[in-house]
């Protein structure tokens, strides 16, 4: 992975819920940013899509409180303040990196993502007008969602 561009990243840099309860940070520049479209973001979210940046576990630390998390599925975690509900994390079971909702940092405007994935479940009235590459989720052998199981309610 490389480093995703960013014009003002200071770091250590952080983020938090939108009630204060839960705070992180990170000590090395993201890896990855991007857009996720997936079905299971949007209800994550409550929006029409999610946005990501990616850093290493070993370089990510809950400084205040810890979040609550919810086993979306069985190959991944996410994590939320159970106080006001803000979405702050995603990460596979068995990763080595963590990703934090852009939304929640403080500076969202040091990262921009590079890509939209999980575009086979973009809404249809979204028309976002960039270059960025688009791609789908992942899915089959080898991929971080081998074998998947969803928990997430249907209805």
């Amino acid at each position: 992975m490389s480093h995703v561009p960013s014009t003002y990243l200071d770091l250590p840099a952080g983020g938090g819920c939108q009630c204060g309860a839960v705070r992180y940070e990170f000590s090395e520049a993201p890896e990855q940013a991007n857009y996720c479209h997936c079905r299971m973001c949007q209800r994550a979210t409550g929006g029409p899509f999610a946005a990501f940046g990616t850093v290493k576990v070993s370089a990510f630390t809950w400084t205040k409180g810890a979040p609550t998390l919810y086993a979306s599925s069985d190959v991944a975690k996410r994590g939320f303040c159970n106080q006001c509900g803000t979405p702050l994390s995603f990460q596979y079971n068995k990763s080595q990196y963590i990703s934090f909702t852009i939304g929640s940092f403080d500076e969202p405007d040091a990262i921009a993502p590079t890509a939209h994935l999980g575009c086979e479940d973009q809404v249809s009235w979204l028309h976002i007008m960039d270059d960025l590459p688009k791609d789908t989720t992942p899915f089959g052998s080898g991929t971080p969602t081998d074998g998947m199981v969803k928990n997430q309610s249907k209805v």
